[in-house]
């Protein structure tokens, strides 16, 4: 599998959220972790972002157990540090302390140059209507482009 097929993503984020600016992070990983992520064994299922000690961290990223690593293997749900500059820092923080406002994983992928990148966004809560509407946008995108093949 080549460092650019790696693509993971949170499907329920745009579902559940509407995200409305985002940024992409740097992860700090373990040297297991990151043989796991590049073999796609990797998952953000009820993953969020929260700043802590003007750094921001990613809880529950499951990560899978490397199948080649020993004693030195890492724990699959642990807390990761995310790599962002000041001012995204402080953007971050300001907007999660406001209520209803979440930071969500939305994309883990690896670059060019091999780094394992986290795209996160500022995610408001949709409410169930909202997500009704959302299915109906996606169905009526749907069915105007099988209309267009015919």
């Amino acid at each position: 599998m080549k460092f650019s097929e790696v693509n993971i993503k949170n499907k329920r984020a745009h579902f559940d959220y509407a995200i409305s600016e985002t940024f992409t992070a740097g992860i700090v990983l373990t040297g297991t972790e990151i043989k796991s992520i590049r073999l796609g064994k990797a998952s953000l299922v009820d993953t969020f972002c929260y700043v802590a000690n003007n750094a921001v961290w990613i809880k529950n990223m499951y990560i899978a157990e490397y199948f080649y690593g020993t004693y030195n293997n890492h724990e699959s749900r642990r807390d990761r540090k995310l790599l962002l500059n000041k001012k995204e820092i402080a953007r971050l923080a300001k907007c999660g302390k406001e209520t209803g406002i979440t930071i969500v994983p939305i994309r883990l992928f690896i670059n060019e140059r091999g780094l394992a990148k986290l795209v996160i966004g500022i995610g408001k809560g949709k409410k169930e209507y909202d997500k009704r509407q959302s299915i109906k946008e996606r169905e009526d995108k749907r069915s105007m482009a099988r209309m267009m093949q015919k």
